[in-house]
């Protein structure tokens, strides 16, 4: 699932706005780096974007022996598949200050080489604090980078944005759905021990951190990060009072609902098919179906969104596919988990949504930068109780009814906000 902040220039259409849509970081004029550096950071992006959810996808996975290895509750389990957005809320927050300093390529090498050290620890975790605190630890780093991969294709590739974003999205559906589908086999086929099976992906990190080690020293991107630009930007943009816009709010509030529904997804959806008798190997699957299915439509969702005046018929699309993927867990889970399992990927597909609405309710790059820090913090938190509720639920009822029921309850105000949100305005109107 693309549930991370990270593609805002694509997301952001340019016939709403004069200006290019802007993220921190966002120099109109860049040095250009030279061909071998480009080739590198390439390389970087693609294996970077691929450690950008095992962490998460690959314990969903095994979920049911992690608990039992650790003897952890269904609520402990739940706080377990909270942390992810806890730690992009506060983590995220950080990486514009650190790039400032050290470089976003730095940071991003440092980040690659924390989801390295997360992976490799976890698996050695003798007790849930400890793999709790390993999993954080990768989690920092995917938040960070998550933040600073657009700031680095819009320095090292100003005029392949498009393209290089794409490049970089496919990977991260691909990591996301790799480690879903791969984590129960591997597993099973390594000896059948769940360590191995979350262990083997720390390899994949260590790769990952390689392509980033030369560009180490080049601080040509931390000081795109302090951009004249950029800095000139803040004064026009610090009488705009955020807090005082309705759609700002309602924008939130939809970024946090379907952050809710995409981490409950990865975290519990596996668990849920395998209780319902479906074999691990085809649950895992099954998730990586849901997943992989951002992959094409990330790139017509956007599009199609900036076609139309307002995005609630969208909104209410991709709510209904989710509101029928529930019931169909609810009745038959087993009988028609294919189904659901796509029926439930078209409607995670409202993060995609999400960005370019971003994009479209504000005049300025400026105004951009802005309502997506708020919407996006908003809705990270917004989005931490819902998978361990779900825990809660699961654990006190003994079954998936209510768990369920709870999640198709969310499509509905996620369908209300997201149709006040979408409406054709600009949050520097309302301010």
């Amino acid at each position: 699932m693309h549930d991370e902040p990270q593609t805002l220039e694509t997301a952001a259409p340019p016939a709403r706005s004069s200006e290019p849509t802007a993220t921190v970081g966002d120099s109109s004029a860049p040095d250009r780096p030279a061909l071998w550096i480009t080739r590198i950071v390439l390389v970087g992006l693609v294996l970077a974007a691929l450690n950008l959810r095992p962490a998460i996808t690959s314990l969903g996975a095994l979920l049911e022996e992690v608990r039992d290895g650790l003897h952890m509750s269904g609520s402990v389990a739940g706080v377990l598949t909270s942390v992810p957005p806890l730690c992009f809320a506060v983590f995220g927050i950080m990486a514009p200050r650190l790039a400032r300093r050290f470089g976003p390529a730095a940071v991003v090498c440092a980040g690659m080489a924390a989801i390295l050290a997360g992976l490799a620890v976890r698996p050695f975790a003798s007790g849930t604090v400890g793999f709790l605190a390993a999993s954080a630890l990768a989690l920092m780093g995917i938040a960070v980078s998550n933040v600073l991969m657009p700031v680095i294709v819009k320095r090292y590739f100003p005029d392949r944005v498009g393209s290089v974003t794409g490049l970089y999205s496919m990977a991260l559906a691909l990591g996301t759905s790799l480690a879903a589908a791969a984590t129960v086999p591997m597993t099973e086929t390594l000896g059948g021990s769940w360590r191995t099976g979350l262990g083997v992906w720390a390899l994949l990190a260590a790769l990952a951190v390689l392509p980033w080690v030369p560009l180490l020293r080049d601080r040509g991107t931390g000081s795109a990060t302090g951009a004249p630009e950029a800095r000139a930007a803040a004064p026009s943009a610090a009488p705009l009072r955020i807090t005082r816009s309705r759609t700002a709010w309602t924008l939130g509030a939809y970024f946090g609902l379907q952050a809710t529904g995409a981490y409950i997804t990865m975290g519990w959806m596996p668990q849920i098919f395998r209780d319902a008798g479906v074999p691990a190997g085809t649950a895992g699957v099954l998730l990586a179906v849901t997943m992989v299915m951002g992959v094409p439509l990330a790139f017509v969702i956007p599009r199609l969104a900036t076609r139309l005046k307002t995005q609630g018929p969208i909104v209410v699309a991709l709510g209904l596919c989710g509101l029928v993927g529930y019931t169909g867990l609810f009745l038959a889970p087993s009988g028609g988990a294919w189904v659901w399992a796509v029926l439930l990927g078209i409607s995670n597909c409202s993060f995609p949504l999400a960005l370019t609405m971003i994009g479209l309710r504000s005049r300025s790059g400026a105004g951009v930068v802005r309502l997506s820090a708020f919407a996006q913090s908003v809705g990270y938190l917004i989005s931490i109780p819902g998978p361990l509720l779900v825990g809660v639920l699961y654990q006190h009822s003994g079954g998936w009814g209510l768990p369920i029921a709870l999640m198709a309850g969310l499509m509905i105000p996620q369908m209300i906000v997201g149709t006040l949100a979408g409406r054709d305005r600009t949050v520097e109107d309302e301010c």
